[in-house]
């Protein structure tokens, strides 16, 4: 039987974690730098504080470790990173149906709907749907996403240009 590993821990070493190092870049608790040390009189050094000897830039040579409180720092970096989350805007493909003969009010209604999607920073997909005989004149449908694309291009750019999949055709549109 082997013994089982041991698991990785997150976030950077502290203390007696930090192992197969015999000197580090050491800096004190007020951010002054001290040079370099032997590791065991930073782990001293830290104990005397009463902080822990935290490893900031593992791959420097030699090692960049830092006195701080390990605890306060693990809270801090995660409520940075729930904040980085929080703020984080997740783009969303909104899609617009159209159809080769639309009325003029239904097309001024989804190009207002178009307008606000861009405004909340969605991306727009643009389906345009033949039905029977209008697939013989795609040449219809293909100048409506054109009308399409230029009375958007002030506010949106075109991701891919329009084109036919099957009995439908396609076009994707962003922001500025």
């Amino acid at each position: 039987m082997r013994a089982m590993a041991m698991p990785q821990k997150e976030g950077p070493r502290a203390n007696r974690d930090i192992r197969g190092v015999r000197e580090v870049q050491l800096i004190d608790e007020n951010g002054q730098n001290r040079g370099i040390v032997s590791f065991f009189d930073a782990l001293r050094i830290a104990e005397e504080v009463g902080l822990d000897l935290v490893e900031i830039a593992p791959n420097a040579t030699p090692p960049v470790c830092k006195l701080l409180d390990y605890g306060r720092y693990k809270f801090l970096e995660q409520k940075k990173a729930a904040e980085a989350r929080k703020r984080q805007k997740t783009v969303e493909v909104k899609e617009i149906k159209l159809r080769p003969g639309i009325d003029t009010h239904d097309y001024e209604v989804k190009m207002k709907a178009m307008r606000r999607f861009f405004e909340e920073g969605d991306k727009v997909k643009v389906t345009l749907r033949f039905r029977g005989r209008e697939m013989a004149h795609q040449d219809l449908g293909y100048k409506l996403l054109v009308r399409v694309k230029e009375e958007m291009s002030e506010i949106a750019k075109v991701e891919s240009e329009p084109q036919l999949e099957g009995r439908q055709m396609i076009m994707v549109m962003a922001p500025r």
